[in-house]
């Protein structure tokens, strides 16, 4: 096998700046998105902007400290890590069950800071799965031995948030899990086998909530229903609609007068289309395969299978939650509580991706290794 030394001595700016525009596009969004409601609800229009930008500063903190730190420390802590973020999803339900609260037992709160425990399992789950099959890589064909033990974890990772509830997060997190058990190597079968038995187990837990079962059967109705789960939807669809091409101008969306639920947060691409029209939402997708497409090569062209896989998980979750938060906004698949990477309102998920752009960035500083005549489906040999 030929292997071909590349020296890299800088990070990737394409990378940087394209993660750099997107938080810039969704803080000026989350202002512009946000304003009534922020009115509406604690007597000024720069509540939720304030608290957006405060935690933008934070997570840029951790991006740059993610680039100074090489990042095969995280190779470390990654068990440690896992332990601890199922410790707080544990957490936030017991804590749930004693205060009684009305609301999914999803963000975790403890004092000042205030944090969403899904969002730091399923960064602990990829740090995981890279460190595993880093050290277990020649074992993980063998079902009991190599590819067993890292799909006990993950489905007990999405059962902890099942229960929050959050259904779709979990089933991101399996998903990405499983692709990169599958990018590492593992035999197919075993994958198809495990799949199956996942939807034999996920199927009756959407049949078992009845908020679940209206969310599907509203998507396939179609009709307008002003009391129902597919309001926020047709909301969204007028606001999309009203955008046109070029859209009605910066701040003069009519959806976020309290017409489209939460405009700020999940729906927040609605605002987008609505006050930038198809120009904007071209631009946003754009941004993201552009930022995929600059992860994958900088993962590509690590030297360690720790490094492939930890850019390739980091890569994944932001290009999926992305596009499924679009076809979300625009009726392609029923409605998730997924936001937008760097875009929605948000803190941990914010934090947690300037986290892994900064990860990202201190991968592409490090020494790359092209390998030639690898096998079909495997991103290293």
């Amino acid at each position: 096998m030929k292997a071909i030394q590349v020296s890299s001595r800088h990070y990737d700016k394409s990378l940087l700046a394209t993660a750099l525009l997107l938080v810039a596009i969704g803080t000026v969004m989350v202002f512009s998105a946000s304003t009534n409601i922020s009115m509406e609800n604690y007597g000024n229009g720069t509540h939720f902007f304030r608290r957006h930008l405060f935690r933008a500063v934070i997570g840029l903190v951790f991006m740059i400290a993610a680039m100074i730190v090489d990042y095969r420390i995280f190779k470390k802590i990654a068990s440690p890590l896992l332990i601890g973020s199922v410790l707080l999803l544990i957490l936030t339900k017991v804590l749930y069950l004693v205060q009684g609260d009305s609301s999914p037992a999803r963000w975790l709160s403890l004092g000042p800071l205030s944090m969403q425990t899904s969002d730091i399992a399923r960064f602990s789950t990829i740090l995981y799965i890279a460190a595993y099959v880093d050290k277990k890589r020649d074992q993980l064909r063998d079902f009991v031995t190599g590819f067993l033990p890292p799909i006990i974890v993950i489905g007990s990772i999405m059962g902890l948030i099942i229960i929050q509830p959050d259904f779709s997060t979990s089933v991101m997190i399996g998903l990405i899990a499983v692709t990169l058990l599958f990018l590492s190597g593992a035999r197919i079968p075993h994958i198809v086998a495990t799949a199956s038995v996942a939807f034999a187990i996920l199927i009756p837990v959407v049949m078992a909530a009845e908020y679940r079962i209206a969310r599907i059967k509203s998507f396939f109705d179609g009709g307008i229903d002003i009391s129902g789960m597919n309001y926020q939807v047709h909301q969204s669809l007028i606001s999309l609609g009203n955008g046109g091409i070029t859209g009605v101008g910066l701040g003069e969306s009519v959806g976020k007068n309290l017409f489209l639920p939460l405009p700020h947060t999940d729906f927040i691409l609605s605002i987008i289309g609505e006050e930038a029209g198809f120009v904007g939402i071209f631009l946003i997708i754009t941004l993201y395969l552009a930022l995929f497409q600059r992860a994958v090569k900088i993962s590509k062209g690590c030297t360690d299978v720790f490094g492939v896989l930890l850019g390739m998980g980091l890569a994944l979750q932001m290009i999926l939650y992305a596009f499924i938060n679009s076809a979300v906004v625009t009726a392609l698949v029923p409605t998730t509580g997924l936001p937008m990477p760097f875009i929605s309102f948000g803190g941990s998920g914010l934090v947690t991706n300037l986290l892994s752009v900064g990860i990202l960035l201190n991968i592409s500083m490090a020494k790359r290794v092209v390998r030639e005549n690898r096998p079909a489906g495997v991103l290293f040999a």
